[in-house]
């Protein structure tokens, strides 16, 4: 199982407008072929810093969903809301209760 950590820091005038977009489309990423589970976070101190933590069955179905309409439309909408250049990174669990 793959783990896709982004974190995302936005403008704070555009949170409600990235917020609003996630609402939209959280369904249809949960849905997608291969996704587990999606979580968004919010940074308790930093409250524009938000991360999304995705579970993917494998590499695949990551790249599937990276390669898909549905990624291009969410993506295209999020990233002219930043105010800093987001991070990403595909984890592995070595150790879990």
């Amino acid at each position: 199982m793959i783990h896709r950590i982004v974190k995302m820091e936005f403008d704070p005038e555009k949170i409600e407008e990235f917020l609003s977009n996630f609402e939209q489309n959280k369904k249809k990423i949960r849905e997608f072929g291969g996704c587990y589970k999606l979580e968004l976070l919010r940074d308790q101190d930093n409250t524009n810093i938000f991360f999304t933590y995705s579970y993917w069955v494998d590499e695949l179905s990551l790249e599937r969903y990276r390669n898909s309409e549905l990624f291009k439309d969410v993506w295209a909408k999020t990233k002219v809301l930043f105010n800093a250049k987001p991070m990403a990174w595909s984890t592995n669990i070595i150790s879990s209760q």
